[in-house]
């Protein structure tokens, strides 16, 4: 019996620049994925986040898009922002609430 769903060559998943991740169509109906960050970590396996499938993905480092230094970072402070990126509104939170979080 086989760890893996399937073998897939990374030449036929989809890259997403934006996201920074591979994909890959699972038999669920949703996708396999798998981040840049993690394949240049030397991870290879590509779990589904809606069944229990898990794929082996199939590479060489060249074979991955590149992932510079400065991309690295601004893509770490995006993340940070969009965490933290919204606005409390004390017209419908408790007074005490208010009193101790700083103003937008």
């Amino acid at each position: 019996m086989s760890l893996y769903y399937e073998e897939v060559e990374i030449e036929d998943m989809v890259y997403s620049p934006l996201e920074r991740s591979y994909t890959y169509p699972c038999p669920c109906g949703d996708k396999f994925v798998i981040t840049l960050e993690e394949l240049w970590d030397g991870e290879d396996v590509a779990p589904c986040p809606s069944c229990t499938l898990v794929i082996k993905v199939i590479y060489e480092e060249e074979d991955l898009e590149e992932m510079e230094e400065e991309e690295e970072e601004e893509f770490d402070l995006n993340l940070y922002h969009h965490h933290y990126d919204f606005h409390f509104d004390c017209s419908i939170a408790n007074s005490d609430d208010c009193a101790s979080s700083p103003d937008p």
